[in-house]
């Protein structure tokens, strides 16, 4: 296993600054992915890491040496890339051996590793295939064995699952995160899939204009996201602008159009005052008989979105407004007959400084 750190690594097109004066450490076995919007610089920085795009200035460290002169093929890495890049003319076994004859391996223990790979992605009876005799899938595993197949110290992954129907991505997603924990792979995997991330990775980068908003693993990111941007792009959530003051036991007080909630989460040392953002998640409404529940509020319905296990309702405020809550569907059926109440846990309110 091999950690790999990039220093105040940066990427300058003519006048376009596709990655600024980025520091990451990916540690030795962690599966880590850069996540944004399309145009924020994941590629680039992972095409950088790989030795495809030299950077601008900055450096890149693999196990400690610096790498950020090598060739691709002098870095110990294998990459798999979002068109599979299969050779059609090969069977499966063909492709997956292709790099170790390029690397002169003698037969016996090319073919050994290459029942390995196979192997390792779970191809073995369709190894006289060819390409266009399989699944989106099946190709997308042929691609992941001939990465793995020169035991690389780092895989990297561009969007991989981005040609795959809706279904077979989340096959694939615990597939691949299975592989690179069997095989004891460092990974770094590009997506604009928050759900992918959320559900594969040890850790996400959040990048945003070349830059990382916040890096942190999926729970954190999700449940305490440190930025407008961060809220909204991970996941659905409510956006609403109030006044903070210093409330009871450490706790924040804001003024909201849904009411006065109290706050126990927010992003630094220091209690937020003044003008602020809250995020609160669909999911933080929940259904209450209790009267004395914290942050209760009674809204009506105005209206609703059946999602098969949830419902979201659209609950509407004192001032015209609106927020969204997602509810079971028992819950879904009692709030559609007109005013419900809701509770929402402190530390789901999430206090962002405007």
């Amino acid at each position: 296993m091999t950690a790999v750190e990039v220093k105040q690594l940066t990427k300058q097109f003519e006048t376009v600054t596709a990655v600024d004066h980025i520091d990451l450490r990916i540690e030795s076995g962690e599966l880590f992915f850069l996540l944004g919007p399309s145009g924020c610089g994941k590629t680039t920085l992972l095409r950088m890491i790989a030795g495809f795009v030299q950077p601008t200035s900055g450096t890149i460290e693999v196990g400690g040496e610096d790498v950020t002169k090598r060739p691709p093929a002098k870095r110990g890495m294998a990459m798999v890339f979002q068109s599979y890049a299969l050779w059609p003319h090969m069977t499966v076994r063909e492709n997956v051996a292709y790099g170790l004859k390029v690397r002169k391996l003698a037969k016996t223990e090319l073919d050994a590793r290459t029942d390995e790979a196979l192997a390792a992605v779970q191809l073995e009876a369709l190894g006289s295939r060819r390409p266009n005799a399989l699944s989106g899938g099946q190709q997308q595993r042929v691609a992941l064995a001939r990465a793995l197949v020169v035991r690389p110290s780092v895989l990297l992954l561009d969007e991989p699952l981005s040609n795959l129907d809706a279904r077979l991505r989340q096959d694939m997603r615990a597939e691949i995160r299975r592989i690179c924990k069997d095989a004891n792979l460092t990974g770094i995997y590009v997506t604009h899939d928050q759900d992918e991330a959320l559900s594969m990775a040890d850790r996400i980068a959040l990048l945003k204009d070349g830059q990382v908003v916040q890096c942190a693993p999926p729970a954190e990111l999700y449940a305490r996201p440190q930025s407008e941007f961060a809220a909204q792009f991970l996941g659905d959530t409510n956006l609403i602008g109030g006044t903070a003051s210093a409330g009871p036991g450490g706790s924040v007080l804001v003024e909201t159009p849904l009411g006065t909630l109290k706050s126990t989460s927010w992003h630094g040392s220091t209690a937020p005052t003044g003008t602020v953002m809250c995020s609160i998640r669909p999911e933080s409404f929940v259904p209450t008989a209790d009267g004395d529940a914290v942050n209760a509020q009674s809204l009506p319905c105005r209206d609703s979105v059946f999602l098969g296990d949830r419902v979201r309702l659209t609950l509407e405020l004192a001032n015209g407004g609106s927020v969204q809550a997602s509810v079971t569907r028992p819950h879904a059926a009692k709030a559609q007959q007109g005013t419900s109440r809701f509770g929402i846990d402190p530390s789901d309110v999430v206090v962002l400084r405007s």
